[in-house]
């Protein structure tokens, strides 16, 4: 298990670039196997779950070809499906939960795919029912053996449907459309997601030969084809990571120029730090926040506590929700953050309340953060990371404390930060990784 050890209390300075989406990644990289051509995808994330799916795909036998540190090329030519019922395949992909979005392409060109019931953030239920419910409207017959934790689904013809989806959710949006690409006829996905992660599915498919429609809304009409051809793409900045920087400036009074943030794909995001007091800086496509001895939380026109909840896109993304907990204990006034979706991400302010924030835990779901307006310090204390989002909450909230904090688990934050401690150092922050 590794440990982060930070001296907190610095003001950071300089120039951040952030990494490719991670939530784009393992739909773009899945949808690899659709194809027999060679697929080239530039500006990939070099973080735990993204490396352990592209050796997923190497074990399948996708031909895997590094180009660059952020560019590969693969040739999903020769794809090995009886690695799909070996012992490796069910433990690798059991340990990553990115590995239930190879399914889609898998039924949609060979007409199978095996899954192990996949692993992930330990942050409440994540039901997989929509992706499967999608799946047989489309033909395909599906069989959970509960005993070992295995999922199949199989389908000689694929046909287009209409499906209203139970919940907008992302991957299971992206499977849905990954199997019916080219599925025979015409698919109708209401009530489907429309983040930016899932339109740059839509035009990486379209580029290979894909008839999609309906991008960015919640209606996508799919018009199946017979085969799709390679590409080339390359990901978004990742919005959690823009977001999370924002976070971090605030909190240390930082000044941090965000390079490249995709700041037309963020939606929401600004707006709502802007909500809490942050002043943010756009120029082109950089963000710069600039240092601030204090800022306030605004209030809703008629007085009440602000409140800041998460939603399906183009809501604000629940993977900000920590973020945005953590950055308001030294924000002036109060605030409701409410996580809809997840009743277990927010157990970690325990750690918070103990490095002295003032925040009451109401339910599951939402807690109430009384801004410190810096009158008190937090202090450094020995903690665990329990998922990524939180895990980097955590390192911001230790980087702003007086004193020295001691991070254990950071395995959950290397899933989704690429060499965070590195790129940090860079910045003047004071961070050892220890094994």
């Amino acid at each position: 298990m590794g440990t982060f050890k930070i001296k907190g209390g610095n003001r950071l300075k300089g120039e951040i670039v952030p990494q490719g989406a991670k939530n784009e990644a393992l739909q773009i990289l899945s949808a690899v196997l659709l194809t027999p051509e060679p697929v080239i995808i530039r500006n990939i994330p070099l973080i735990r779950d993204v490396l352990k799916l592209i050796e997923l795909l190497g074990d399948l036998g996708v031909d895997i070809q590094k180009m660059d540190d952020h560019t590969y090329r693969f040739e999903a030519k020769n794809v090995n499906l009886e690695f799909l019922n070996s012992d490796e395949f069910k433990q690798k992909g059991a340990g990553l939960r990115g590995s239930i979005m190879v399914l889609g392409p898998l039924l949609s060109r060979f007409g199978k795919g095996y899954i192990p019931k996949p692993g992930g953030d330990k942050i409440g239920r994540r039901r997989l029912d929509t992706h499967f419910i999608g799946f047989q409207k489309l033909g395909a017959e599906f069989v959970y053996d509960s005993e070992h934790s295995f999922y199949k689904v199989n389908a000689t013809n694929l046909k287009g449907a209409y499906i209203l989806l139970d919940e907008p959710s992302v991957t299971g949006t992206a499977n849905i459309i990954m199997a019916a690409v080219m599925a025979e006829g015409n698919t109708t996905i209401y009530n489907a997601a429309c983040e930016p992660y899932l339109q740059q599915l839509c035009r990486m498919l379209n580029a290979m030969g894909a008839k999609i429609t309906g991008l960015g809304t919640n209606l996508i009409e799919v018009e199946g084809v017979e085969e799709l051809h390679g590409c080339d793409h390359s990901m978004l900045p990742d919005m959690i990571e823009v977001g999370s920087f924002i976070g971090l400036a605030a909190m240390t009074q930082s000044d941090i120029t965000i390079k490249g943030a995709g700041v037309k794909h963020l939606g929401i995001i600004p707006e709502i730090f802007r909500r809490m007091g942050i002043e943010l800086g756009i120029i082109g496509d950089d963000i710069r926040v600039v240092p601030q001895e204090s800022y306030q939380i605004e209030s809703f026109i008629d007085g009440s506590i602000m409140t800041i909840s998460d939603g399906p896109w183009p809501l604000f993304t629940p993977d900000l929700i920590s973020i945005v907990l953590v950055t308001a204990i030294q924000a002036k006034g109060n605030v409701l953050i409410h996580q809809k979706m997840f009743e277990s991400r927010l157990f970690f302010v325990d750690n918070l309340i103990d490095m002295g924030a003032q925040i009451i835990l109401c339910d599951p779901h939402r807690a109430t953060v009384m801004g410190l307006n810096r009158a008190i310090k937090l202090k450094g204390i020995t903690m665990s990371s329990p998922d990524i989002r939180a895990g980097v909450a955590l390192l911001i909230a230790a980087l702003s404390a007086e004193g020295t904090s001691t991070i254990h688990n950071i395995e959950q934050i290397d899933r989704g930060y690429q060499f965070i401690d590195k790129r940090l150092k860079a910045l003047g922050a004071e961070i050892e990784r220890l094994d």
